[in-house]
């Protein structure tokens, strides 16, 4: 089956290559045994949506856990130095789990550990040391309320991840990305761009990252679908969860970062 998603694309390829190598039922010569009799090749079972569910799941525990521990354990003078080197190790584990070719349970796991203490050192900035009473609360809630109605939408097919979809949805998401990018780095040098400032222009950004982030989980719950008929090794289900997990994990920094702009207004 022929995907126009680049992520699926990749992942197809890379189980058609298991496939080949007698990796799947059915696929490949036989193996021969000590005895020299052939024997048939280890069966794989095919990725299920209740497999991505139980990893989604697992990965968020993972992250919480990890938030808590980052949140409890590091002291606010190592704030700064622990959130830099936490966002900088989670984007290169976050590119190496997106550009290969093959699922790794243990990046994925090591992803979700280095996001956790990420979040939750961000977390514990806004409000412990910005004084953003209960914005934690207040970004959690809306963060799911945002996952379930896209996921209701997307069943209800009111949402579809057509091919104009997923390139316009892929273009966007890269052009708001080189922007967070350029923006920090110009920042070092003293300039800021009000992206991520509090005011109109950054109110609008954080708006538009939240609506994208949101929509992004089309693009992840259509990757689910299309890897359950692709009919995918079922270790994919950690791909197709780590998908789902880092659109979550956006969202709440953007819908966390927009509260605190609005209760510094009030």
């Amino acid at each position: 089956m022929k995907t126009t998603n680049p992520v699926l694309a990749r992942l197809g390829q890379a189980a058609e290559r298991e496939r080949a190598a007698g990796y799947g039922a059915g696929y490949g010569q036989p193996y021969p045994t000590a005895a020299g009799y052939p024997a048939a090749p280890p069966a794989v079972q095919p990725m299920t949506i209740d497999d991505v569910v139980v990893k989604t799941v697992m990965l968020l525990g993972i992250t919480g856990i990890s938030a808590i521990a980052a949140w409890n354990l590091i002291p606010n003078t190592l704030l700064g130095a622990a959130w830099i080197g936490a966002a900088i190790v989670g984007l290169v584990l976050g590119l190496i789990i997106s550009f290969s070719r093959m699922a790794n349970p243990a990046l994925v796991v090591a992803y979700a550990v280095v996001e956790g203490a990420f979040v939750g050192l961000v977390s514990k900035f806004f409000q412990e040391i910005a004084g953003y009473q209960g914005i934690v609360l207040q970004a959690v809630v809306a963060t799911f309320a945002v996952f379930f109605l896209m996921a209701f939408l997307y069943r209800a097919r009111v949402i579809r991840a057509t091919p104009k979809f997923a390139r316009v949805m892929i273009a966007v998401m890269a052009g708001l990305f080189a922007a967070m990018l350029i923006t920090w780095v110009l920042s070092i040098f003293g300039f800021d761009t009000g992206l991520r400032s509090n005011g109109p222009l950054g109110i609008l950004f954080s708006v538009v990252c939240i609506v994208v982030a949101a929509l992004s989980f089309v693009l992840s719950f259509d990757e689910v679908e299309q890897g359950v008929r692709m009919g995918l090794p079922q270790r994919y289900s950690w791909t197709a969860a780590f998908g789902i997990l880092v659109s979550l994990i956006w969202l709440y920094l953007e819908i966390l970062r927009l509260l605190s702009f609005l209760q510094s207004d009030d």
